[in-house]
């Protein structure tokens, strides 16, 4: 989902209601590309606090208020510093969306060094890739930005300090809020593409998901040519339209997310009525519809918070990725290669028959012949050998079992080189999976401290170092008959989980035959176990494995007793004998976090 004009509108609006008036008390900067600001004001419900987040992030741009507290780094970056000298304490006078488009301007006002009172701007622009906040003087003179844009990264528009703010370029669309039904019908509608199309190109601030909604609601389908439309459809269009707009200009949002099962599917400040009808405690398994919010920000909170712990993650785990993909590319290339030499070495046994033979029917070869028939006497079989006619007949037996002494030593040797590149792929493919589930800084330090210590990255290794510097844990949750459960993030956690944190008795989970999460079910010395204790916990496994997408995952079960850790094995890796088996879906919802 697009965040669009309309979205911005009802942040807005939000933003009014709950900033204008306020004064800036604190200004964070958690991360490279977003500011946090705390806001205190009063308002009819009395002193309140606000906590507003704006994120420049390229792959996900956002600006709501949120409950939480993020961190706040013990050295503030040169922008967040520039900030608290310029507009710390300041008052907030008013939040605008300029000409609909996706931009919030904050108007402040701040007593300056000399004590006059005077105003600053503060722009967010919420534009993908392009996106950035940016601190203006009242006269528009850019003081600062999050991100220097300059001529050679642009030659539309410069965004450094000293140059004069201009708004991003139009692109050619006229401002929905503005519009006559005569421009509706006669430009919108004329365009030569589909319906949706012509709304969100021709018009600023509308999605695709906007424009769907609008046409939805006309009993239009918005994938017809527009010179298809009879003039009940464009007459039903536009007041589809109109009323949308309407509720825009009066401000009235119905903020959503439209789920689809567990999966958010879209979001918007208005009923998208085309993904259903409200319903009660979403999301849940094989249940459509839409969830509704008071306000904006919650909407964007939790349908984002999610994606954006994923998306920080993959990218500041891309190095790890590339060095993992890349061994995994390598060992399984060696791995194939390894299994078809060892198939070459399926026929040592015919040259040692064929030896064998020689050895004992030779005498009745002469000198010349290409070939010998005889009976092998292992399975009473009329065999032909095939012979070299320069050499003797005891001559093609020494070299028939010279090919079988060269592929037997092959093959001992491969059997043994196939298991440790099997093992090696096996490991590699965990640490893939450890990427997967990783959501914290430390979750990632930890996979590359490991990889530092398997020998797939330089670097140098102290385990005790480790131990004080990465605090990551272990996921922990609480099955529905109050046993806890425990899934390690990564090799070192399984290792620590089974071996160390687990008691005998203990229940132990893992996906059969691919790389996942160790689960550790603490018994507390219990013998009988409710059965959805059980299931439970295999779908944790299940779910923190490989086949996370599969229906269903066959799960291996035992106690903790029965697992053994091989000498020199990797981190994470178990051998077990005696155990259960059970197949699971790969379903954590419901399953109560600690």
């Amino acid at each position: 989902m697009a965040f669009d004009g309309v979205t911005v509108s009802a942040i807005v609006s939000e933003l009014k209601k709950n900033l204008t008036g306020g004064r800036i008390y604190k200004i964070y900067q958690p991360e490279v590309d977003e500011l946090c600001l705390v806001v205190k004001n009063r308002t009819e419900q009395g002193n309140t606090t606000s906590r507003l987040v704006i994120s420049a992030d390229a792959s996900l741009p956002l600006i709501y208020l949120t409950g939480q507290t993020k961190e706040n780094p013990t050295t503030a970056p040169n922008f967040c510093m520039l900030l608290r000298k310029h507009i710390g304490n300041a008052r907030i006078l008013s939040v605008t969306q300029p000409n609909f488009e996706r931009i919030v301007e904050m108007q402040l006002e701040h007593l300056d060094e000399m004590g006059d009172l005077c105003q600053k701007k503060l722009i967010v622009e919420i534009m993908g890739k392009h996106s950035n906040i940016i601190f203006t003087d009242a006269d528009g003179t850019i003081i600062d930005s999050i991100k220097h844009i300059s001529h050679q990264v642009s030659s539309v528009r410069e965004v450094l300090p000293g140059r004069t703010y201009v708004y991003p370029p139009a692109q050619e669309k006229e401002n929905p809020l503005d519009i006559d039904i005569n421009y509706f019908m006669n430009h919108v509608l004329r365009k030569p593409v589909s319906v949706t199309k012509a709304i969100y190109t021709s018009l600023t601030g509308l999605s695709p998901v906007i424009a769907n909604e609008i046409c939805y609601r006309a009993g239009v389908d918005g994938g017809m040519s527009t010179a298809g439309l009879s003039m009940q459809e464009q007459e039903d269009l536009y007041a589809a339209f109109d009323a949308m707009r309407t509720s825009i200009k009066e401000e009235q949002f119905a903020p959503c997310i439209a789920y689809q099962g567990y999966a958010p599917k879209e979001f918007a400040a208005c009923t998208l009525t085309m993904y259903g009808e409200e319903a009660d405690n979403l999301p849940k398994k094989d249940v459509d519809g839409l969830k509704v919010f008071p306000s904006m920000s919650p909407v964007i909170e939790e349908y984002y918070q999610a994606k954006s712990v994923v998306t920080r993650i993959r990218q500041r785990s891309t190095d790890l990725r590339k060095i993992v993909n890349n061994a995994i590319e390598r060992t399984a290339k060696k791995y194939d290669l390894q299994r078809s030499q060892l198939k070459d070495t399926e026929k040592r046994d015919k040259y040692k028959v064929y030896g064998e033979l020689l050895t004992a029917y030779g005498y009745s070869c002469k000198p010349g012949d290409k070939e010998i028939t005889c009976e092998n006497y292992y399975d009473g079989s009329m065999l032909t050998i095939p012979l070299d006619p320069e050499q003797s007949a005891m001559e093609n037996a020494k070299r028939y079992f010279n090919k079988y002494n060269k592929l037997k030593r092959t093959y001992e040797a491969l059997m043994e080189l196939t298991v440790e590149s099997k093992e090696e792929l096996d490991y590699l493919l965990s640490v893939q999976n450890s990427l997967e589930i990783a959501k914290t800084e430390n979750d990632l330090q930890e996979i590359k401290q490991e990889l530092v210590e398997s020998g797939y990255v330089r670097g140098r290794f102290d385990r005790n170092k480790q131990k004080k510097q990465v605090k990551a844990k272990p996921l922990h949750y609480i099955s529905s008959d109050g046993y806890h459960m425990y899934v390690g993030k990564n090799n070192f956690q399984n290792e620590e989980l089974t071996f160390k944190f687990a008691e005998g008795n203990d229940l132990w989970f893992h996906a059969k035959q691919m790389p996942g999460s160790h689960v550790i079910v603490k018994t507390n010395g219990e013998t009988e176990i409710p059965d959805r204790t059980y299931e439970e916990a295999a779908r944790l496994a299940a779910y923190y494995s490989t086949g996370k997408e599969a229906p269903k995952v066959e799960i291996d079960y035992t106690t903790k007793k029965n697992l053994k850790k091989p000498p020199k094995a990797k981190p994470g890796f178990v051998i077990y004998h005696t155990n259960y088996s059970m197949s699971i879906e790969p379903d954590i919802h419901g399953i109560a976090e600690a």
